[in-house]
């Protein structure tokens, strides 16, 4: 059996961006200052950021501990976080912040943690919509 085919899959990857959503708001929620000063990001948006991280983390793990993963919801975190990482592209190339290469360097990261979290969703969305189908045939 894939491992895309297990049905921990889903629950996994929204395990994963959990953890990956609370330990960077965490991060920023604790070190606001500090990163402010060593990204280049204002404040604010570091803390309303982190603020939001950990909420979506405890619905990220709400979903995760479902016996059956809610798709519906799974899909609005696949294009919010497909969002999430244009959001971060827009505020580098904006250049409305003057974010240093530490910076640059830690919204690069979570533009690409959420794309690739995104890509596993959908995966196991469509894998499990496959087998929903092979299950009914």
């Amino acid at each position: 059996m894939s491992v895309f085919a297990s049905p921990r899959f889903l629950p996994n990857v929204m395990w994963a961006d959990a953890a990956s959503c609370a330990a960077t708001g965490a991060l920023q929620v604790a070190f606001t200052d500090a990163l402010a000063r060593l990204t280049g990001l204002p404040s604010p948006l570091l803390m309303g950021t982190g603020v939001f991280l950990l909420a979506y983390a405890a619905m990220a793990a709400f979903m995760a501990s479902r016996s059956t993963p809610p798709r519906g919801l799974i899909g609005l975190v696949v294009v919010g976080n497909f969002g999430w990482a244009a959001a971060c592209i827009a505020l580098l190339v904006s250049g409305v912040f003057a974010v240093s290469a530490l910076g640059m360097a830690w919204v690069l990261a979570q533009a690409a943690c959420v794309v690739v979290l995104a890509e596993l969703q959908w995966t196991g969305l469509r894998r499990t919509r496959g087998g929903a189908r092979m299950a009914m045939a």
